[in-house]
């Protein structure tokens, strides 16, 4: 039975991930920070009892900004396959946290790979890599596109795609780059754009708000299906030679159109509701995102199936339904 070490596995991709590889017959470990309060509602449905017979999911409480507590966990669990997810990945907020942003997204990594240098540990490593990297240098973006970061959050996680890199090349290390596109669900934080805007098109359907304050409504990004892309993930792991793939949809959209789309599924027309806000707009812009994942289509045979439209279409209905409409 192949075990797998999940960082971030509270999160959106985390929760994701641990139910495909549940599927696939693995036993799945997770890293959770402790918390005065609970924050394991995306993963209490795959919850069980520790001492129930032939249970294959376990969480460990830790933190990738503790370089003793993860490398004692590694060593520990010696891990078959280990998907770095654990990240402060709001761009906005890595603004106004910069320091944070950089000791959990840039030195957390490296604390990780040291761990499985140190440790000799035969393992296959996972790094969550942003589409942000790209920042200001013009779509479509594919491996071999210019770097150029726009906010402290794309700079930590160039700094972690490098030293994968270095890592894998000083040392041999089966560690691998995911370079993902904006993916989307109805498990994506309530503070991330898309997400915030399906929320307010439910809750405004529902009359419980009257309207909905955006920043940039002209940013394009490639919003693609969350769990298309764990599964990504989980193929880029099954290569026998590492390397580093973008994942997204290829096509674009306007943070407009999706709040167009969102709207309109619940039979709203969003001018009447949006407004913007200054506050919520970058001090250095990203324009335009979009992906070319012909490498992945080539090599891992994997192909994004679900485009911003109906992403927008399948969020708004779930949040309209969660706020009992």
């Amino acid at each position: 039975m192949k075990r797998a070490l999940i960082t971030g596995i509270t999160g959106q991709d985390g929760s994701y991930l641990a139910e495909l590889l549940l599927e696939r017959g693995y036993e799945v470990h997770g890293v959770i920070r402790r918390s005065s309060t609970f924050n394991t509602s995306r993963i209490d449905h795959l919850y069980k009892d520790p001492h129930e017979k032939n249970n294959r999911f376990f969480l460990h409480f830790g933190d990738i900004t503790d370089g003793v507590g993860i490398s004692n966990l590694l060593r520990e669990l010696k891990p078959s396959e280990i998907y770095n997810l654990a990240a402060q990945s709001h761009v906005k907020v890595s603004f106004e946290m910069p320091d944070f942003t950089a000791q959990v997204d840039a030195v957390g990594t490296i604390r990780i790979l040291e761990a499985i240098r140190a440790a000799k540990i035969d393992t296959r490593f996972y790094q969550a890599s942003t589409s942000e990297q790209f920042g200001s240098t013009p779509p479509p973006q594919s491996e071999t596109s210019l770097f150029a970061p726009r906010s402290p959050y794309a700079a930590a996680k160039l700094y972690s795609y490098w030293v994968v890199r270095n890592y894998r090349e000083a040392y041999g290390l089966h560690a691998t780059n995911g370079i993902l596109f904006n993916h989307e669900s109805p498990r994506r934080g309530e503070t991330f754009v898309t997400r915030k805007i399906t929320i307010a098109a439910a809750r405004i359907k529902l009359g419980l708000q009257s309207k909905l304050y955006l920043g940039n409504l002209d940013a394009v990004r490639d919003w693609g299906y969350a769990p298309e892309y764990v599964e990504g993930m989980w193929l880029m792991l099954q290569q026998e030679t590492p390397d580093d793939y973008v994942m997204a949809t290829g096509v674009g959209a306007t943070v407009r159109q999706f709040c167009e789309a969102s709207f309109s599924a619940l039979d709203l027309d969003y001018r009447k509701y949006v407004e913007l806000d200054d506050k919520y707009i970058r001090p250095t812009e990203v324009d335009a995102l979009i992906g070319d994942s012909t490498k992945a289509e080539k090599n891992l045979n994997w192909k994004a199936s679900t485009h911003w439209k109906e992403l927008a279409e399948i969020m708004a209905t779930s949040d309209l339904a969660k706020f009992g409409g």
